[in-house]
């Protein structure tokens, strides 16, 4: 979530004399303090700008928005194999979720009713592919917005999603990168999650979750055989999109992962 501007009035109403140098820290409770049920506090701290920010955008976000999420398993080998020619192919290092991305305009594309905003009691759909990335910094989640995805080339893609990335996580980035998205990311499968309940970015309509990969037998030719898949959950607004369509997008999503080299130049 993006991070607002600091309170101006966060530190008014202190004491204008010198501090007290003998004054307890008021974020660190007396070693001995307990609260009423008799437990021992062990610290309490105060939200930072940005964490206040997240907490009232996802209260936002669950008073507003009709929460469901669906979610698909899919083999992820054609995938893997065309990160892997990619990276043989670009002078840049591809990697799983920038594929997946692809997928996922190609899916939008097919399926505009989640490229799209719901406020005042609007349904607003979009031409443009703005996708939002998020990206775990030490202050919270912020999400820096690829533009027009359905534009790029798969290379123009991965270095702007590189420069939105090291930007934020540097803090060299401003208000316009984390700005107008139609439809967000969410990758805890780098973080060894498999399937997860991600929570919508209002006013957005959806979010796509994404689950780490995982092995399994299955059937093959000459007997047993070891296939990687992922998991994709998918958050929407039920007040705009029915379960039946999150069903179709994800079918799509599929049918595009599955066919992953399509977004491998000269493949």
């Amino acid at each position: 979530m993006p991070p607002s501007d600091t309170d101006p009035g966060d530190d008014e109403g202190a004491d204008s004399d010198a501090p007290n140098s003998n004054a307890p820290d008021p974020d660190t409770p007396d070693p001995d303090a307990t609260d009423e049920s008799g437990r021992t506090i062990r610290e309490e701290r105060s939200l930072t700008p940005m964490r206040r920010t997240i907490a009232k955008r996802l209260s936002e976000s669950y008073r507003n928005a009709v929460h469901v999420t669906a979610s698909r398993e899919i083999d992820a080998e054609a995938l893997l194999a065309a990160a892997e020619s990619a990276d043989d192919r670009l002078d840049v290092d591809v990697s799983l979720i920038d594929l997946v991305l692809g997928a996922v305009s190609g899916a939008l594309e097919a399926h505009p009713a989640f490229n799209a905003t719901y406020e005042d009691e609007t349904h607003r759909l979009y031409a443009e592919h703005n996708v939002g990335i998020a990206v775990d910094v030490d202050a919270g989640l912020v999400a820096p917005v690829v533009r027009d995805l359905g534009s790029l080339t798969l290379a123009e893609q991965v270095a702007e999603r590189r420069r939105l990335t090291e930007a934020v996580r540097s803090g060299d980035y401003s208000m316009a990168d984390l700005r107008g998205a139609t439809f967000t990311v969410t990758n805890l499968g780098v973080l060894g999650v498999d399937s997860f309940t991600p929570v919508i970015n209002p006013p957005e309509v959806a979010i796509l979750g994404v689950g780490r990969l995982r092995e399994h037998a299955t059937p093959g030719e000459d007997g047993v055989e070891f296939r990687r898949r992922i998991t994709f959950d998918l958050s929407f607004d039920h007040r705009v999109v029915d379960g039946a369509d999150a069903a179709r997008f994800l079918g799509t999503l599929a049918e595009h992962t599955q066919n992953a080299a399509q977004f491998v130049p000269g493949k």
